[in-house]
């Protein structure tokens, strides 16, 4: 059995060049190109000379499926599907709403429960069986 990679240290910058996350992470910068090719969701942006520069979120990001990748066993749709990046949603953006936009549409919703709830106990009350 494989004794588990050491917790490494990640130095606290506000940016990463691709060489620094490589050997962070401890994966060649070519195979983080082709995790970007990959996975819409790992995008980091480039600097003004073209380079990538990641921040601590796409380094996360990197951590978690090298993760999946080499300790879970997850082939790349899988790590896509746990992302919920299917094949059908590739290349297209998903339409998500606001949390606080979903919350005022779920409490309208169970007020609406709650008024049929009320007007059938009242019905109830009025027509015994």
């Amino acid at each position: 059995m494989r004794k588990p990679a050491p917790k490494q240290t990640i130095p606290e910058k506000l940016f990463y060049k691709i060489g620094e996350v490589s050997r962070i992470v401890g994966v060649e910068p070519y195979i983080l190109r082709y995790w970007e090719s990959e996975f819409n969701f790992l995008k980091p942006r480039k600097n003004k000379s073209g380079q990538r520069v990641y921040v601590r979120n796409d380094l996360d990001l990197v951590l978690q499926i090298k993760r999946m990748l080499y300790e879970e066993r997850y082939t790349i749709s899988g790590v896509k599907k746990r992302f919920g990046e299917g094949s059908i949603n590739k290349g297209k953006k998903t339409n998500t709403k606001p949390p606080a936009e979903v919350i005022g549409k779920v409490k309208q919703e169970l007020r609406n429960i709650l008024d049929v709830l009320r007007d059938r106990r009242k019905i109830i009350k009025l027509h015994p069986e």
